[in-house]
């Protein structure tokens, strides 16, 4: 047996492994959203341009989504694939499985990263940028897609470093580029005098020396999953079962560039610049609880992923309920903050008193019925973990592109720029009807299944 298989995903209780897998999850993707809360904070204070600065690093949210979505279409797929493969013991498999995200995230994140770069001002301009805020915009964006590669490979090898029974590890690392960031960030943006360039630069760095040593830890030849001759290989098969796993979460993601998009037009045409620079805002805090969400969902993918190639469904049962109760309490807390202390909350990011008026409105109205969307994250999450992926793809897209983005198109025409904030809990509460429905008959067929049955039912091709 190679050292360090996980196999108390199948013998541990569940409620103890969630929480020893979601914790440090939760800590890294806490620490994850802060690493892009730091570069608002600060530049949100830049003497004399922080409102436009921050509304210029808003219109790079769609850009941002889009890379993204790229980076998990690979390192989802592959999480999932590598704790399928433990829990099968097929470990030669799992190494390829490793080869394989090398490869494709070196092709697309240079691929993307120069792409867009080529074509940068056009694209910010159709993203929402004004002639005040695309000086920002492209300052900031220029440094971040010239490291694309490197952002790609990094959270790509860290989401597999999680997936192969090593979540203390990814989540220190996470901890690194925020902390090293958190420093370097007023260093590069005061002390050096660079401005919002100076945050893409320190955030570029960061990500440069975390990716060192992800690379030093997969070549271990003494870890399960390392690298071996050959570490940029290629096998067709695992290219395309680790991508149809992705297309979930990457339609989200896609989703969530085309709503940003979306967002940023409507609100320039309703509301101005300031406006956009609102959203930038509350978008950060909203995201930061939405994060914690991400992180009880990371910390249910290995669990749920191993025990379903084991066979073992009361278990896959188990981590889900566990993992949607957790969620909810957190998109709860997440309402309440936005109720009870706004201004606390934005002031973190602005003193300008007309783009705090504007954060504060958006931030109350946006997250109005968040509280009830914890059982489409974690629904969407375990059709993912468990290969199905039709089922993932439709309740991520059915919140965002099917039923929000008609709302930010019909109801400006009559509230203006407050119908662009009222869109997001009226698609939260169709959404959670939804996902409700789904996710019951799904569980009704896992009561049918006794442990060690195939799967037959569920039409997987996992």
């Amino acid at each position: 047996m190679n050292e360090g298989a996980p196999l108390e995903l199948g013998t541990e209780k569940v409620g103890t492994l969630l929480k020893r897998y979601a914790i440090p999850g939760i800590i890294a993707m806490t620490a994850s959203s802060l690493y892009n809360m730091v570069d608002s904070i600060f530049i949100g204070h830049i003497p004399e341009v922080g409102a436009y600065a921050i509304s210029g690093l808003a219109i790079t949210f769609p850009i941002m989504n889009l890379s993204a979505a790229i980076g998990t279409l690979v390192g989802v797929g592959a999480a999932t694939m590598i704790s399928m493969l433990l829990g099968q013991r097929n470990y030669s498999t799992a190494n390829k499985v490793l080869a394989n995200v090398m490869t494709l995230n070196t092709i697309f994140g240079l691929a993307f990263g120069l792409g867009v770069l080529a074509f940068l001002d056009p694209v910010l301009m159709f993203f929402g940028a004004s002639e005040a805020t695309l000086p920002y915009a492209r300052d900031y964006m220029t440094y971040i897609l010239l490291g694309n590669v490197v952002t790609h490979l990094y959270l790509g090898l860290n989401s597999l470093i999680r997936a192969s029974g090593n979540p203390k590890t990814a989540m220190g690392l996470t901890l690194f580029t925020v902390i090293s960031n958190t420093i370097l960030d007023p260093i590069f943006i005061f002390t050096f005098g660079m401005g919002i360039k100076g945050a893409a630069i320190a955030t570029i760095l960061c990500q440069m020396m975390a990716l060192a040593y992800t690379l030093y830890f997969f070549s271990d030849k003494k870890r399960i999953i390392h690298f071996k001759r050959g570490a940029y290989g290629w096998d067709r098969k695992i290219a395309k079962a680790s991508l149809s796993i992705g297309m979930g979460p990457f339609l989200m993601n896609f989703a969530s560039c085309i709503v940003s998009l979306f967002i940023n037009q409507q609100l320039k045409t309703h509301g101005g610049d300031l406006a956009i620079g609102a959203y930038g805002i509350a978008n950060r805090i909203t995201f930061f609880f939405l994060m914690i969400c991400m992180g009880f969902n990371q910390g249910m993918q290995p669990i749920a992923s191993y025990n379903w190639g084991a066979r073992q469904y009361s278990r896959v049962r188990k981590v889900f309920w566990l993992t949607t109760g957790c969620v909810t309490v957190v998109t709860v807390v997440c309402f309440l903050v936005s109720y009870l202390f706004p201004h606390v909350a934005v002031r973190l990011f602005t003193e300008d008193p007309t783009l705090e008026a504007h954060a504060i409105s958006g931030l109350k109205a946006m997250n109005m019925a968040i509280g009830i969307i914890s059982i489409n994250l974690v629904a969407s999450n375990l059709y993912q973990n468990l290969g199905m992926v039709g089922k993932s793809i439709f309740l991520s897209l059915s919140r965002q592109l099917l039923i929000l983005v008609p709302l930010l198109y019909l109801l400006p025409l009559s509230m203006n720029e407050a119908g662009v904030w009222y869109a997001f809990p009226i698609s939260d509460i169709a959404s959670c009807i939804i996902a409700l429905i789904l996710i019951t008959a799904t569980l009704r067929k896992f009561r049918n299944l006794k442990d060690g049955d195939e799967p037959t039912m569920f039409r997987s091709k996992i």
